[in-house]
């Protein structure tokens, strides 16, 4: 097997990475002041789209991590990015929060519920009855399914809530129609990740929590993968899968001195 080339750009997911239950991982901190110091590209992914990336920066800034609100890569900028390389200036339904309109709209989509070209599902915590009907009919009547990502549900202090990937699943049931989703584990949102920063997938690494989004995401993409054990993947469930990532390390603080 060929050696890969060195590591000229970072790819790494958030939660379970460099912060878990809203405390950031030791180690994170210095991986980030790192990579900033060093000058290479990086950016830090999630599959939320509930939040625009200065909100993120906003978070992240409040528990010690200085993360510039341009190097976060949303799944509602990828779905962005998506709809705009396939129609640009079209329209959309959308069920979702600021993060999720917000990029659309930068993107110069027009939100309606009147014959969009798309119902784009994304994550909110306040998914309605009456929003979930509406893009039931509308996809009945010909519109396109997009989902911002297919995680099933998402952490909370009091435990799991259903998330994009679970109410797409009800929506799917009730017109037959399967989503397109962009974020990981779809390559996709990485390529377009890589785009932004002027990176390459042979010189590029992804750091992640999930076997099943981050790892395989990055494997897709033509990435070097790193597991971290400090979110959701836990050692005993990494043999499970049919692939494995490049390295499985403790925590993002192992890898500091490859950067």
């Amino acid at each position: 097997m060929a050696e890969r080339k060195p590591i000229e750009s970072w790819l790494t997911d958030m939660d379970g990475v460099l912060m878990h239950e809203g405390v950031p991982v030791p180690g994170a901190d210095a991986f980030i002041k790192r990579l900033r110091e060093s000058g290479k590209p990086f950016l830090v992914l999630t599959n939320n789209s509930i939040y625009t990336p200065r909100d993120l920066h906003a978070r992240l800034n409040r528990i010690g991590l200085e993360v510039p609100w341009e190097s976060i890569w949303t799944s509602a900028l990828a779905t962005a990015q998506f709809l705009d390389d396939q129609r640009p200036g079209g329209t959309a339904y959308v069920i979702g929060e600021a993060g999720l309109t917000t990029a659309l709209h930068d993107i110069g989509y027009v939100l309606t519920d009147h014959s969009p070209d798309y119902v784009v599902l994304g994550e909110t915590r306040t998914y309605s009855f009456e929003a979930l009907t509406k893009a039931i009919r509308l996809i009945n009547d010909g519109a396109r399914f997009i989902a911002t990502n297919p995680d099933e549900t998402g952490p909370s202090p009091q435990g799991a809530l259903p998330a994009t990937g679970s109410v797409a699943a009800l929506i799917t049931k009730a017109t037959g129609v399967e989503p397109y989703f962009v974020g990981k584990p779809n390559p996709l949102m990485m390529r377009h990740g890589l785009n932004v920063i002027g990176a390459h997938s042979e010189t590029s690494a992804m750091i992640g929590d999930r076997m099943d989004t981050d790892v395989l995401a990055g494997l897709e993409a033509g990435m070097e993968t790193f597991l971290v054990l400090t979110g959701l993947t836990r050692p005993d469930e990494i043999e499970r899968h049919p692939f494995r990532p490049s390295r499985v390390v403790d925590s993002i603080a192992d890898l500091i001195d490859l950067v």
